[in-house]
């Protein structure tokens, strides 16, 4: 599907006729065997746009009625442009979540960019700005890392800041590849030479994730503040005791900033997860407090309460 290369059905000589009424009733049997032998919930379709979108209609809207109307689909249609992803999906009404190649792309030239790039422009022309209930938000996966097919590297500096964006925002379904939590090695081969290669986790990687799954819930405010920086709180919901959050990035010079956090949040002492203070920050009585970011780095601030109770 789309204009590019003219015709690009053919990925890698693969001439599967989706239109064929053999071709597409053995894969609805293959479909319902795999779900019967595996028990799985959810599907991951790889290189959407190489495969007819009408067949997955009829593929998806079967599966849905005989299992769950819950079933998950993602797909990796990769394009860097939201028109072309917005087409899709509006091609398969919804059915499939995709993954925000042009929200990867921003993260990728923001890392090589320094401080030229405007922060405040992140979430333009991407997915998650405009279909975020299906968008399916990544950092990196195993086409954008050293040597492969769609190489489109984020740098170590900016992974704790891509990954918070992902993680830490009400917009967007967040994906966090293995090796930034675990890390890989391996070989990569080129011209007859090989080359090692390590993927090391990201810094704060297991704070982030703590902050997700207790903190990153309830009202997001931003605050955009300059092209430099910008940052976002979470106000927290009753449903999940201590949340909410305030986080600060920044590709520049660093600095203190005000942030609201919500007038429930007055008067608590918020404390640093990531970022490098030992100091603590008090909400004032309007809910207000003044958050610190050192130079071309990330800070992420919950309440004391929450650490405590954890």
């Amino acid at each position: 599907m789309g204009n590019e290369k003219g015709n690009y059905d053919l990925l890698m000589g693969l001439d599967v006729n989706f239109n064929n009424e053999a071709v597409k009733a053995e894969l609805n049997k293959w479909r319902d065997w795999y779900i019967g032998q595996t028990n799985v919930d959810g599907f991951r379709l790889d290189a959407l746009k190489h495969i007819t979108p009408s067949f997955f209609n009829d593929w998806i809207e079967k599966l849905r009625k005989q299992r769950d109307e819950s079933f998950m689909i993602v797909g990796e249609f990769w394009s860097a442009e939201v028109e072309v992803l917005m087409n899709y999906i509006q091609t398969t009404n919804g059915r499939i979540q995709l993954f925000d190649v042009p929200l990867q792309h921003k993260f990728s030239k923001a890392s090589t960019s320094g401080d030229s790039f405007d922060m405040r422009s992140l979430m333009n022309d991407t997915l998650t700005s405009r279909c975020p209930e299906l968008s399916i938000t990544f950092v990196e996966n195993h086409d954008t890392q050293p040597y492969q097919s769609l190489l489109s590297p984020v740098e170590p500096w900016f992974r704790p800041m891509a990954y918070a964006f992902i993680l830490l925002r009400e917009q967007g379904i967040p994906c966090v590849f293995y090796p930034a939590v675990y890390k890989a090695s391996y070989d990569a081969e080129k011209n007859g030479e090989k080359t090692p290669i390590v993927m090391w986790p990201v810094l704060g990687i297991e704070q982030l994730l703590f902050a997700r799954q207790h903190a990153a819930y309830g009202k997001q405010r931003d605050f955009f503040i300059s092209e430099h920086t910008i940052g976002w709180t979470r106000e927290g919901t009753i449903d999940h005791p201590n949340s909410g959050l305030a986080v600060l990035m920044t590709n520049g010079s660093g600095g203190r900033h005000f942030l609201e956090m919500g007038s429930k949040h007055a008067g608590k002492q918020m404390t640093n997860l990531i970022g490098g203070f030992d100091e603590q920050v008090k909400v004032d009585e309007n809910g207000w407090a003044e958050f610190p970011v050192k130079d071309g780095a990330l800070s992420v601030w919950v309440a004391e309460e929450l650490l405590e109770a954890h």
